[in-house]
């Protein structure tokens, strides 16, 4: 209490609005339990999260739908919307551009087309998750090499062949959809690509969870360092950084969170790139903090977006189309306010 009274006003006030953006996403989490097609009780999930059950029909359900299908679903969302802002961040702070998000350097067009291919040969979902991971960090691999071998090397031309790898992803996916029976494949993939977490199970759940903890763990670890590629590359290493060594880890970090989060749950644009900007509004650049309100704050943003996309009609609408509906007018709300900013 005593550390806590010595703070700056800014500061406790900082580190409060923190604990309640902590505290919204835990009470997120318990009603995203609640809510669905088959309600249920905060005191049957007390019960059947400590095996307190009565053994009757409806409990037995109960235990069904909060154990296999909604605790792995929430656990996936969190996991997906952490993941994807932490790679959004880390993609801004390296690139020093604010559009810069998880898709820049191709891994969601590259995971998008290893799925699309396992899906296109019918293969089980395991193999679909792990063809989405290795697309999504080949993508990437085949950016850094091409930008290594331009002339001039820099991060421009890293941002160019990320594009253009993008791209050419992107009609890949294309051309396997061409190809594809149209009876039910194409639409499988089509449903895919478009993100969700229907089919989320407890396997997906610690898929994702593995790469964005570990991820976010070495990000958190490097917080002042990587806030230091934010002043520029020479600044940065007239203050100690080995910066081509830490942009390496930082981009293998993102790109292994992005890659997962696709694996398991489709394309989901939106969460990387507009999350990272509320997180720094709200909470500062102090790097620490601004990196778990990032993260905080896209389990947040993806769990609502997911409970809305499962419970606002009878058909569940796709993950990756609600972020894109409710993100792409929130996100010019927020570039117009700043601007009117600028000019008062």
């Amino acid at each position: 209490m005593k550390y806590w009274r010595a703070l700056p006003a800014a500061d406790v006030e900082g580190r409060r609005l923190l604990l309640a953006l902590v505290a919204a996403l835990v009470a997120l989490i318990v009603a995203s339990l609640a809510i669905g097609r088959y309600p249920l009780s905060l005191a049957t999930i007390a019960d059947t999260l400590l095996g307190r059950g009565d053994g009757s029909q409806s409990s037995a359900t109960a235990e069904t739908i909060l154990l296999l299908v909604r605790l792995p679903r929430v656990a996936t969302a969190v996991m997906v919307g952490a993941g994807l802002s932490l790679a959004g961040a880390a993609f801004q702070t390296v690139f020093r551009n604010p559009m810069a998000s998880p898709s820049l350097l191709g891994v969601s067009a590259g995971a998008g087309f290893g799925a699309s291919l396992a899906l296109l040969f019918h293969l089980p979902t395991i193999a679909v998750e792990g063809a989405a991971f290795i697309g999504g960090l080949a993508a990437v691999v085949a950016s850094f090499l091409a930008a290594s071998s331009v002339r001039g090397n820099s991060l421009i031309t890293l941002i160019l062949c990320g594009m253009v790898m993008s791209a050419l992803f992107q009609a890949m996916i294309s051309l396997v959809k061409y190809v594809a029976d149209p009876v039910d494949t194409l639409a499988t993939i089509t449903f895919w690509l478009m993100g969700s977490l229907a089919k989320a199970d407890a396997a997906d759940a610690a898929t994702v969870a593995a790469p964005v903890l570990l991820g976010g763990a070495t990000l958190f670890a490097l917080r002042w360092r990587i806030s230091l590629l934010a002043l520029g590359e020479h600044e940065a290493a007239a203050l100690g950084a080995d910066v081509a060594r830490l942009r390496t880890i930082v981009i293998l970090c993102a790109t292994a969170m992005t890659a997962a989060t696709v694996c398991v749950a489709g394309i989901v644009g939106w969460v990387g790139l507009l999350v990272p900007h509320i997180a720094r509004m709200l909470f500062g650049m102090e790097p620490g903090r601004a990196m778990i309100a990032t993260a905080t704050l896209g389990a947040l943003f993806a769990l609502a977006v997911d409970d809305v996309a499962r419970s606002a009609s009878v058909i569940e609408i796709p993950l990756g189309v609600m972020t894109a509906v409710i993100g792409a007018p929130f996100f010019l709300f927020l570039v117009m306010r700043t601007r009117n900013e600028q000019w008062s």
